[in-house]
C-alpha cells in the first residue's frame, strides 16, 4: 500500500515526491515523459514582473521555500542544480530608468530591485542607458536535475516509465487500485497532459506555447542574465540559452519558422555580434487565465489530488505549492481560493452536465 501514486515527474511531480518523501512517506511515479515543458524550461527564477514592474505573486515565501528545496535536493543528489546569477535589465531610454527608480520606492518591489545603477560594459552589447539589477535571482538547470532525479527514481525503484491509463482507476475505501499498485491517494502532476485527464479536464488550463535557443556567440561576454524582451542566460563555453516566445494559438511542442523568426529579431535588438543557432525547441507551458495554480482535491473522489497551472514559473511555484498541497492531505490545512480548484466548481458541474460523465463507485470510469 503506497501513500502517493503521483502521474508526472516535471517540476511540480518531483516537488511532490520530495514533500512526501521528506515526511517519510511512500511514493511511486507513473511518467512516459510525454510532456517536455519543466526539461525546455528556462529555469531561471525572477520575484518581479518586469514588464510591469509588480511582484511575482507571494515572491519572498516562495523564494525561501525554493531554496530550502534546491539545497535539500542538491545535498541528496550531490549534484548542483541552482545557479545564483543576477539579472540585469538593459535600460533603453531616460523614461525606462526613471520607472526602475519609481518602482523600486514600492514598499513590495524595494527587497528586489538595486537602487543602483550597473554601468558595466559588456562585450556583444551596446547599452547607453546601463541596466538595472533585480536582487535574489538565478536559475536551475531543469534538463540536469530533471534526468538526475529519474536516474535516482529508477535506482530505487520508484518509477514507472509508462503511459498512465485512467481507465485501470479503481476506488476502494482505503483509496485506489491501479492496475496492481494500491495507493492512499493519487497526485496528478502532468503539465499540459491534464487535457487528458477525466477527472480534471474540466479546469480552464490553457497552456501557452514557448520557444528557446541555445546560441552560440563567441564576441558575447556576459556573466548575468539579460532580461528584456527576452532572456540570455550564459550557460558556458560561448553558449547561451535565449528566449522566449509566447503563443496561446500552438499547442505542440514543435519548433516554429515563425518562433526562429521572432527570436532571432528579438536578439539582434540586444547584442550587436554575430550568433549560431545550436538548439532550437519548444513546449506548452501549463498557464490558467487567472495565473494561478491549479490545487486541490477531487470533489467526489477524495483519494484524486492535482498539482498544476505553475505556468511560466514552476522553478519558484514547484516547491512551495508541493509543500501546500502536501499540509493540505495530511494536515488539514485549508487551501486558499485563489489556488484552491473549487473556484472552478461551476465549471465542475457543467462538465458533469455536458459530458454525460458517470463515475461509478468500486468501478472503471464509464464516459
Amino acid at each position: 500500500m503506497l501513500d502517493y501514486l503521483i502521474v508526472g515527474s516535471g517540476l511540480a511531480g518531483i516537488s511532490f515526491a520530495e514533500a512526501a518523501l521528506k515526511n517519510n512517506k511512500s511514493i511511486l511515479i507513473v511518467d512516459n515523459m510525454s510532456q517536455v515543458s519543466s526539461r525546455v524550461a528556462g529555469g531561471f527564477y525572477n520575484p518581479v514582473i518586469l514588464k510591469r514592474f509588480s511582484e511575482v505573486w507571494n515572491a519572498q515565501e516562495q523564494l525561501v521555500i525554493m531554496n530550502d528545496f534546491y539545497d535539500h535536493i542538491e545535498n541528496k543528489l550531490q549534484t548542483k542544480f541552482n545557479f545564483k546569477l543576477p539579472i540585469l535589465r538593459k535600460f533603453f531610454s531616460i523614461e525606462e530608468q526613471n520607472n526602475w527608480f519609481a518602482a523600486s520606492d514600492k514598499i513590495n518591489l524595494a527587497p528586489f530591485l538595486s537602487t543602483k545603477i550597473i554601468s558595466k560594459k559588456y562585450k556583444g552589447i551596446d547599452s547607453p542607458y546601463d541596466y538595472g539589477e533585480v536582487l535574489h535571482t538565478g536559475y536551475v538547470d531543469t534538463m540536469l536535475l530533471l534526468d538526475t532525479y529519474r536516474e535516482y527514481l529508477q535506482e530505487n525503484n520508484l518509477l514507472l516509465n509508462q503511459f498512465f491509463d485512467y481507465a485501470y482507476i479503481e476506488f476502494f475505501d482505503f483509496g485506489i487500485q491501479y492496475k496492481n499498485i494500491q495507493a492512499r491517494n493519487i497526485v496528478f502532476a502532468e503539465g499540459f497532459g491534464l487535457h487528458k485527464n477525466p477527472f480534471f479536464n474540466y479546469l480552464p488550463l490553457d497552456g501557452t506555447k514557448g520557444e528557446m535557443f541555445v546560441i552560440k556567440a563567441p564576441d558575447l561576454d556576459l556573466d548575468v542574465i539579460m532580461n528584456t524582451s527576452v532572456f540570455i542566460l550564459p550557460l558556458g563555453n560561448d553558449l547561451f540559452k535565449v528566449g522566449a516566445t509566447y503563443n496561446w494559438e500552438d499547442k505542440t511542442d514543435l519548433p516554429t519558422e515563425e518562433g526562429k523568426q521572432e527570436l532571432i529579431d528579438r536578439i539582434k535588438e540586444i547584442i550587436n555580434c554575430d550568433f549560431e543557432i545550436v538548439e532550437h525547441y519548444g513546449g506548452v507551458r501549463p498557464t490558467v487565465k487567472d495565473r494561478r495554480p491549479l490545487i486541490g482535491t477531487h470533489e467526489e473522489f477524495k483519494s484524486l489530488h492535482i498539482l498544476n497551472g505553475l505556468g511560466t514559473r514552476g522553478v519558484m511555484l514547484g516547491p512551495s505549492m508541493a509543500k501546500v498541497l502536501y499540509d493540505y492531505i495530511e494536515n488539514e490545512i485549508p487551501l486558499t481560493r485563489e489556488i484552491d480548484i473549487k473556484r472552478f466548481h461551476k465549471r465542475y458541474l457543467k462538465s458533469l452536465i455536458s459530458t454525460g460523465l458517470r463515475i461509478i463507485r468500486n468501478k472503471h470510469i464509464n464516459v
